[in-house]
């Protein structure tokens, strides 16, 4: 894989649901599929999250497979106030895993001090990171490959944006309705025409899920 490439991971409920009504989402998918993904973590020179993913999981987002030694890639949050605490599992291990938080904000010392590179970037909308801004700032880094692990708003962002190259959909046999929170937010389509369009590219079975693979049109 070289060049930027932008993948969006999805694992969802049949229905593409990500979580119950209350939040309830450990686990929709089965071990297997948590296996699959992190394989394709360290594909990737970076994996991306909401800060709403961050603050309600407290996620490592680090590869975690049996006798794998191998480069971890770079753990990147959209935080445009710099909510992340101190001792969630990302600053405490930023000295260690590079980790960066993108702000609207200049840099907050308290996670500049613990090792978190924050990198300030222009908002846009209800003060949302602008994320071709956001593209930019990390290609300068040198994490050209993403690897978009949501949740919802995060995915639509990507969507609405045009930056989704693939998408990486892992799919649970259950069914949550409608209640539930959706895998991908709101795109504001004005019609069929204006939905971001992608090909199958392969279909198979993982543990008992379905894992899909995508690839922009």
């Amino acid at each position: 894989m070289s060049g930027a490439c932008v993948t969006l991971k999805l694992a969802s409920s049949l229905d593409g649901r990500i979580a119950t009504a209350s939040g309830e989402s450990r686990w929709i998918t089965s071990e297997a599929s948590r296996e699959a993904v992190h394989r394709l973590r360290a594909e990737y020179d970076a994996v991306l999250v909401g800060a709403e993913t961050a603050l309600a999981d407290d996620p490592e987002l680090t590869v975690r497979l049996p006798g794998y030694n191998g480069r971890q890639p770079a753990r990147v949050v959209l935080d445009s106030r710099q909510r992340l605490s101190p001792v969630c599992k990302l600053v405490a291990t930023a000295r260690e895993i590079p980790t960066y938080v993108v702000s609207t904000t200049p840099p907050e010392p308290l996670l500049v001090d613990a090792g978190v590179r924050v990198l300030q970037v222009r908002a846009v909308g209800e003060d949302r990171p602008e994320l071709k801004a956001v593209m930019e700032r990390l290609a300068a880094e040198g994490l050209h490959r993403l690897f978009v692990e949501g949740g919802g708003q995060v995915a639509a962002s990507f969507l609405r944006c045009g930056l989704v190259d693939r998408i990486e959909w892992f799919r649970a046999p259950i069914v949550i309705g409608g209640e539930g929170r959706p895998a991908v937010g709101a795109l504001a389509l004005a019609g069929l025409a204006d939905a971001p369009q992608f090909r199958r590219s392969e279909v198979r079975d993982v543990g008992v899920d379905l894992w899909e693979r995508y690839e922009r049109v």
